[in-house]
């Protein structure tokens, strides 16, 4: 199919788009990679009258290494994420994760702020991002405000932004836990996404995160797992009630016992990296 009529803006700095987000408020949506939004609009499941097109917005395509941490522009695209040395350094299941990521197109125009605003249970985003520590820097035309992304997700297609916000940057703390990372996945042979995700960052002297994308219907942060590591138990003995507490996803992929079995076997992968 074929979108309907739609208004086109292409603002050239934040405080131009965050004006247009306030005063169009429900009748516009932001356009940054499209990969999620231009389907949807064809399919004529979402129908927005105005696309705010951000991605002539310089400085929302800089990653910057900072003293403590390193902030990844909204509209950063995957390959500059996957081919960034500092990040690279830092934090390495963040460019890893990236190079994961669809194919060589999806990947140069697909971006980073795009994918966590729209949530998808199966990108790989939301985990690694959960288990980095990371925060989601948001504006608006009244301020700025930072999200703890443990506190950012919450649910399918659902996150803490709010009506006039737009995600301008993600912040990834320079940790130890962050140099001491991977991510690993299962999966969908033609999308890539991921039917199983596993990121784990670990310094067992300060931190252990373990966090999981495409299990649940949100993504999430498998405390009982972070837990039995910081006992002393062993990757087998903590892995053994994976997801415990969570409603499992069961669909055409893969119903919620196998996909359960398959977080089990993913952790232990990413966990015996690293451990």
């Amino acid at each position: 199919m074929i979108p309907s009529q739609v208004a086109y803006q292409r603002p050239t700095n934040i405080n131009d788009a965050l004006q247009l987000i306030n005063d169009l408020g429900d009748d516009c949506k932001i356009l940054a990679g499209g990969h999620s939004l231009i389907p949807v609009m064809k399919l004529r499941l979402n129908d927005p009258e105005n696309l705010i097109d951000i991605t002539g917005i310089a400085e929302l395509k800089e990653i910057r290494d900072n003293e403590k941490s390193i902030t990844i522009g909204a509209c950063a695209t995957h390959a500059d994420i996957a081919n960034n040395a500092a990040l690279k350094a830092a934090c390495p299941m963040i460019p890893h994760a990236a190079s994961m990521i669809g194919d060589i197109q999806v990947r140069n125009f697909g971006t980073i702020g795009g994918s966590i605003a729209h949530a998808d249970p199966a990108a790989d985003w939301p985990a690694v991002l959960l288990a980095s520590n990371a925060s989601v820097v948001v504006k608006s035309v009244n301020g700025q405000r930072e999200v703890d992304i443990d506190q950012f997700f919450k649910g399918l297609f659902q996150t803490a932004v709010e009506d006039g916000e737009m995600i301008t940057a993600i912040r990834i703390p320079k940790t130890g836990f962050n140099k001491n990372s991977t991510y690993v996945k299962f999966v969908q042979p033609a999308s890539r996404f991921a039917i199983v995700g596993c990121a784990a960052a670990i310094d067992k002297d300060s931190e252990i995160r373990v966090a999981f994308s495409g299990v649940s219907a949100t993504p999430f942060r498998d405390t009982g797992i972070e837990n039995a590591l910081k006992e002393g138990q062993s990757v087998e003995s903590a892995t053994a009630n994976i997801a415990e507490g969570v409603s499992v996803m069961s669909d055409h992929f893969a119903k919620a016992n196998y996909r359960k079995h398959l977080a089990g076997v993913y952790a232990r992968k990413a966990l015996s990296q690293l451990v």
